[in-house]
């Protein structure tokens, strides 16, 4: 049961952050405000975040009971992803490469904390599970998101689901 709930945890955490690397590109491209250049640069701007937020996460988890920490930090991935949702692509072009900061915790912690649980004679073999989960989010889940945004007729419904994966992960953490 450990091993499926964190590879779902992290299935969930994946297929949020491939919304950004596969369709916020597209998502942007009609964008025409006055953060022109932030929305060129997001993509970037994205990675720098998350790369950056990975000493925030060290400090944050040396201060933090580590359940706590995966919490908010889903939770304001999610409110990033909500804001998206509600306000359009002239919140997206703030909100999604900011959600990199919150990202850049995630998933080291599920991975971390999944394989722990068991004894180090099966951490190769839980890796491989919580990795398996990982590939497949990261195939489907764009997939997905391509679908309903083809069915619906703008990328923004792909980001819909996305943002359901980012509320039943915060839910989760919840639950944890």
């Amino acid at each position: 049961p450990y091993a499926i709930g964190f590879s779902m945890a992290v299935a969930l955490y994946v297929a949020t952050e491939v919304a950004i690397y596969v369709w916020m590109p597209t998502l942007l491209a009609d964008y025409e405000g006055s953060f022109l250049w932030l929305a060129t640069y997001a993509l970037t701007i994205f990675f720098i975040l998350r790369a950056g937020g990975r000493f925030l996460g060290v400090w944050v988890l040396k201060h933090f009971i580590w359940q706590s920490v995966l919490f908010w930090f889903s939770f304001a991935v999610f409110l990033c992803y909500l804001g998206t949702a509600i306000f359009g692509v002239n919140a997206a072009v703030i909100l999604l490469p900011l959600s990199g900061l919150f990202m850049s915790v995630i998933y080291p912690t599920l991975n971390s904390k999944g394989i722990s649980h068991f004894p180090k004679s099966q951490h190769g073999a839980i890796a491989g599970v919580i990795l398996f989960f990982t590939a497949a989010s990261a195939a489907i889940a764009p997939l997905l998101m391509g679908v309903v945004s083809d069915l619906f007729g703008h990328v923004s419904y792909g980001f819909y689901l996305a943002t359901f994966f980012a509320a039943v992960l915060a839910l989760g953490a919840i639950y944890n």
